[in-house]
């Protein structure tokens, strides 16, 4: 049997695995060679044949076959505006790691537009690994607005705020909304909601350009639950309620309807609009954030996602 050239396909997609394992997810090279079921000599060749052929710059610059095939298959299937898959490390497949250098990428090329825009960011870890990634850039011309408080209730900062470590990277005027993630009652929420600082910012946020969000199952292991929003019975309660997810604190079921009451009734964050046109990036990556996802197509809660392709192949098995 002939012994495939480096230019062929499947050896230049071999190659920016290898290089995507060894400069992004730093792995080593004996790794890559376990992780690829090759000897240690061809993962070496490997991660130089990524080098030579330039698929490996700050970032990896390779459209990966397989990882293509997921993405044009989960956008139709799912009826997205845009869906990017990147390679999954066969060790850890809930990783950020890849997802958040591909949202870094799509966050960047929005700030470099010379055209003034509104960025709507959620929180979370997937978020606060994205903007860890961007380059330091000098973008005056945009708005940054948060669309969920950043206090607990007890008034200190909440732990995965993304919006002002965001603005200080790039240098642009941010509207970091001063109120809890969850109002202690209904009318509190209203009382909060009726400040025009607030009120200007829930508009801003109903006008963005383009929106950045993470999502949360629900759970014992959960977001909410880990982060000291909802305790663990409450959480119980809401999946016994039929919630699969949530997105900026907002309950949602299977089809991405509104779970009645419970905390929803107290949730300060900017509402959830369906069906946008502009777009609404979902940056996610895990098997506990698969239903999660599943709902918030059927809802059109979100309209685009960035993964891995462990995450994308759960989605496509459903």
């Amino acid at each position: 049997m002939a012994k495939p050239s480096d230019n062929d396909p499947s050896r230049l997609d071999d190659a920016a695995r290898a290089g995507w394992l060894y400069y992004v997810a730093g792995n080593t090279q004996d790794e890559i060679a376990r992780k690829l079921g090759v000897s240690r000599q061809s993962a070496q060749r490997l991660v130089s044949l990524a080098v030579s052929e330039r698929l490996v710059k700050v970032r990896l610059d390779h459209p990966i076959a397989h990882c293509m095939e997921l993405a044009a298959r989960v956008k139709e299937r799912f009826d997205l505006l845009a869906c990017e898959v990147v390679p999954s490390d066969p060790e850890a497949p809930n990783s950020v790691v890849g997802i958040a250098q591909a949202g870094a990428a799509e966050m960047e090329r929005h700030l470099k537009s010379s055209h003034p825009k509104i960025l709507a960011i959620g929180t979370g870890r997937a978020l606060r690994a994205c903007v860890e990634q961007l380059p330091p850039m000098d973008c005056p011309q945009h708005r940054i607005v948060s669309l969920l408080g950043n206090m607990m209730s007890d008034g200190s900062a909440t732990a995965y705020n993304v919006v002002i470590r965001l603005a200080e990277r790039v240098n642009a005027k941010h509207f970091p909304m001063p109120l809890p993630v969850l109002a202690r009652t209904i009318e509190e929420k209203r009382v909060l909601h009726n400040q025009e600082p607030v009120h200007n910012i829930l508009e801003l946020a109903r006008q963005a350009d383009v929106t950045f969000v993470g999502i949360g199952g629900i759970g014992d292991d959960s977001p909410l639950v880990m982060d000291g929003f909802v305790a663990r019975d409450e959480a119980r309660a809401l999946a016994r309620a039929g919630a699969v997810g949530e997105i900026t604190s907002w309950i949602f079921d299977r089809n991405g309807e509104l779970i009645d009451g419970h905390i929803n009734d107290r949730v300060a964050s900017a509402p959830l609009m369906p069906n946008q046109t502009n777009p609404v990036i979902c940056v996610a990556a895990g098997e506990s954030k698969a239903k999660a996802l599943l709902g918030a197509f059927r809802g059109k809660i979100v309209n685009s996602l960035i993964t891995n392709e462990t995450t994308a192949e759960l989605l496509l098995e459903s």
